[in-house]
């Protein structure tokens, strides 16, 4: 029964605790599994990472004294101490950009009932007494009867941290600043600069998402126009970050007309690009799509020559551009081929060119 003895009612949660953590252990677990299988089904966000854990014991009691048992007891409203420990258990989801952070919301108000949302990243704590902004939290239930690995923990409420990894390396550093309403106001002020800082950083990690999305795709296409070589400098013409330089996203642009249904990996691009430009320094978008056009049919037809010869044999789309960028500039683009593959494409090309 509730009442106003703190101490009772601390030693009645502790054993509350100690008899349900093995059942909040795995709540935690099949929450934590559930979250990241929804999420991951949706393919709408980056996610860096999902985590769950339990409330260390110490922790729920040092929140309840903080946060609510001076009202309770101003009051006079007694009370009972895991009542108001709502976050028992907590599962934390880590996007890559903040505009992720409402699009995971939206995947898991579909699949649990929502008693509470609190957006702590709209509003960033810029006070003296508190720093930093912690993203987006939703106290939740299982909600839906399409989840049957959450039926034993039906009544379980949960809590749900969304957060952009920036946001969450703040939160992990911003745990460890001690005696934060008793620092002096200068390196408060310091705390409220630094906490910005992170804040730009994940503004401008999302705007540079979106702009590299966005020179994709306003790149020209220069492979369907005869005279690509000719870079556009009419007055008419967008400007772009892309320059005339062979970079990933040019590479990327004129590579996907020749290899529509190829996947090009970003990891490996950069390698790629940055092994051509160490052949051919300098070498412009327009003079790499050129030598693509000019012997992309004969590579092709090597290609199949190669394959009906090796069937077991690997001639993916980067193999191709090789033996393409080689047969333009035998001597520039040499270090394209290993010895073995020029070898068989010279004799190959003495034969049927």
């Amino acid at each position: 029964m509730a009442s106003l003895d703190f101490e009772r009612e601390e030693s009645r949660f502790r054993a509350f605790y100690a008899a349900q953590r093995p059942a909040l252990e795995e709540a935690c677990a099949a929450f934590t599994a559930t979250i990241a299988d929804v999420v991951a089904a949706a393919r709408s966000v980056d996610v860096s990472k999902v985590e769950g854990r339990v409330k260390d014991v110490d922790e729920c009691v040092r929140k309840f004294t903080r946060k609510y048992r001076p009202g309770l007891e101003e009051s006079n409203t007694p009370y009972e101490i895991q009542h108001w420990i709502t976050d028992l258990v907590g599962v934390r989801v880590v996007c890559l950009y903040e505009d992720e952070l409402e699009k995971v919301a939206q995947i898991v108000r579909s699949h649990f009932a929502v008693i509470d949302v609190t957006d702590k990243a709209s509003a960033v704590e810029s006070t003296e007494a508190s720093f930093g902004y912690k993203g987006l939290h939703l106290d939740l239930r299982p909600g839906r009867r399409d989840l049957p690995a959450l039926a034993a923990h039906a009544e379980q409420p949960f809590e749900l941290q969304v957060r952009t990894i920036i946001q969450d390396s703040w939160s992990v550093l911003d745990h460890k600043i001690k005696y934060k309403k008793s620092i002096p106001g200068q390196l408060k002020r310091r705390i409220n600069v630094l906490s910005a800082l992170f804040e730009l950083a994940d503004r401008e990690f999302r705007q540079i998402r979106d702009e590299t999305a966005a020179e994709l795709l306003q790149a020209p296409d220069e492979t369907v126009e005869a005279g690509a070589e000719m870079e556009d400098t009419s007055a008419s013409s967008k400007p772009s970050a892309l320059g005339s330089e062979l970079n990933a996203f040019t590479f990327l642009k004129i590579a996907t007309h020749f290899f529509k249904d190829f996947e090009f990996d970003p990891a490996k691009v950069d390698s790629f690009v940055d092994d051509v430009q160490a052949w051919s320094p300098g070498i412009t978008r327009a003079r790499f799509n050129t030598l693509m056009r000019e012997t992309v049919g004969t590579v092709k037809r090597y290609k199949q020559y190669f394959e009906e010869q090796n069937p077991e044999g690997s001639f993916n789309p980067y193999t191709v551009i090789r033996h393409c960028l080689y047969l333009s500039n035998r001597t520039v683009f040499r270090p394209a081929l290993r010895n073995v593959a020029r070898e068989s494409f010279e004799a190959w090309l003495a034969d049927n060119v």
